[in-house]
């Protein structure tokens, strides 16, 4: 099959974007409509979610039928009621007798510092994103859950930059593919892995009297936190951040194991953003195994690390300047 590097490589994913322009809010869904086994791996100190511990081992709940990835902070969280209404007409849940009660995992980042902070995702984007939803290769940069998502932030939003949505695959053998969605909204920089490069991040910013940062083009988070006081840094650091994304595969895996691979993915996370998972950060990752193809768990886990890192690094590039914040691209053209 013709591979197109994303996650809907992987067989029985589907992913929908629905967004408001004028807002720059918006979310994504993944979907499988067959049902796959679902884990988790929460990492950032400041998260936003939902149904995450059934995620877990020991717990009931075995298979999922979608994944939302949201904006708008905390009240972006009604947009997984319309993603439910959608799955029960589609007859899809837990089976309770009575009803099917579709489990909708999600994850929210903050974007209300840009667009309007008054319209958030609701239950009517969510039940627009799943009629969205296809095998297509998804829009990457600013689309659905990566319409408000942006980078480098210990300056506030004086030195950040537009950030957005990305995804990656990778072709494991023998039929067996593993891929990301990632919404990339962190505290830190976005960062090269092969080089450690700053792709988009922390800019200079004048704060007051005092210009932090140097006069580079990036002021590198680390040396602005190595070189503040850590009352200062918290005193112009936004609050909202936060990577939140999907790894699914195809390969049988129980779910404790899909549980592993949500953890090894965070691996991704860490290789190309910097600082990671942070107390201003709640960075999650879900993940999915839709069956069918016999493959070591410790291989899908090193290979979602891979997909992680680089739908991380796609999602500053394809990202388009918007809210008075610049792209990793315009700087680009700046040389």
């Amino acid at each position: 099959m013709a591979l197109n590097n994303t996650i809907t490589d992987v067989p029985g994913i589907r992913v929908g974007h629905a967004q408001d322009i004028e807002a720059i809010t918006g979310c994504t869904v993944v979907l499988c409509p067959e049902g796959a086994v679902g884990g988790v791996d929460q990492r950032g100190g400041a998260p936003g979610t939902r149904e995450t511990d059934l995620l877990r081992p020991m717990h009931l709940i075995e298979k999922v039928h979608g994944v939302l990835l949201t904006g708008g902070s905390a009240f972006g969280l009604d947009a997984a009621a319309g993603v439910m209404r959608f799955l029960e007409e589609k007859g899809m849940g837990f089976d309770v007798q009575v009803a099917k009660v579709p489990i909708v995992p999600a994850a929210v980042l903050f974007d209300l510092e840009i667009g309007r902070a008054d319209i958030r995702p609701d239950a009517a984007m969510g039940y627009k994103v799943c009629q969205n939803a296809t095998d297509d290769p998804p829009q990457e940069g600013n689309a659905g859950a990566g319409m408000g998502a942006k980078a480098g932030k210990i300056l506030g939003m004086a030195g950040a930059m537009k950030s957005g949505i990305g995804t990656a695959s990778q072709d494991l053998g023998g039929g067996a593919f593993v891929g990301a969605i990632i919404a990339v909204n962190p505290f830190g920089d976005v960062i090269d892995p092969m080089t450690g490069e700053i792709l988009a991040g922390t800019r200079p910013a004048k704060l007051g009297p005092v210009r932090f940062g140097g006069e580079g083009r990036f002021a590198d988070t680390l040396a602005v936190m190595k070189g503040m006081a850590g009352k200062l840094v918290l005193r112009f650091a936004s609050r909202g951040n936060t990577v939140i994304g999907v790894v699914a595969t195809n390969a049988r895996l129980t779910k404790e194991e899909v549980n592993k691979v949500a953890q090894m993915a965070h691996d991704g996370i860490a290789r190309a953003i910097r600082p990671a998972h942070t107390m201003l950060d709640g960075d999650t990752l879900f993940a999915l195994s839709t069956g069918g193809k016999s493959v070591d768990v410790n291989i899908v886990g090193a290979y979602a690390a891979e997909v992680v890192a680089e739908a991380i690094v796609r999602a500053v590039w394809a990202a388009e300047s918007l809210g008075g914040l610049p792209a990793a691209g315009d700087l680009n053209l700046e040389d």
